[in-house]
């Protein structure tokens, strides 16, 4: 975690990050401990789903090679409300295509939040080339035989 807290510390993006936004279920381990080292209480998880506990929710779709399929990332209104006006960091395990950090984007845009960064543990193929990521490792592709 010192090596991400580093990382993003560099960027600029520790000082500024007031919400951090990830997706369901691998962003979560990842979210809670920036969250803890950044003393933040609280980050804000997309669902990938609407629940039915849910007051208003927004969503947008998303498609990505790591989940067959669709799928849809979905907020709550009070993780709205949460987003609205603040400086959002978005946070992914790994980012291969960019689809679901693009997702995240978007959905945090929809309420209202200003992005100020995007990071992942690991950076996928070409996503470790990309300048717009923060990652900590480069995860090799390998061609299939």
């Amino acid at each position: 975690m010192a090596d991400w807290y580093y990382r993003l510390k560099v960027a600029g993006v520790t000082r500024e990050t007031e919400i951090i936004l990830t997706a369901e279920t691998k962003g979560i381990p990842f979210a809670a401990a920036l969250a803890q080292v950044l003393g933040q209480k609280r980050y804000v998880v997309a669902r990938k789903s609407v629940k039915a506990y849910m007051e208003h929710p927004i969503w947008v779709k998303d498609v990505s090679i790591t989940t067959e399929g669709e799928q849809k990332l979905c907020l709550d209104g009070p993780d709205i409300e949460r987003i609205k006006g603040h400086n959002v960091l978005l946070l992914d395990d790994v980012i291969s295509t960019g689809g679901s950090i693009a997702a995240l984007r978007t959905l945090c845009e929809q309420a209202g939040g200003r992005v100020i960064g995007q990071a992942a543990a690991l950076a996928e193929g070409g996503a470790a080339e990309r300048e717009d990521i923060i990652y900590l490792e480069k995860l090799p592709l390998f061609d299939a035989q």
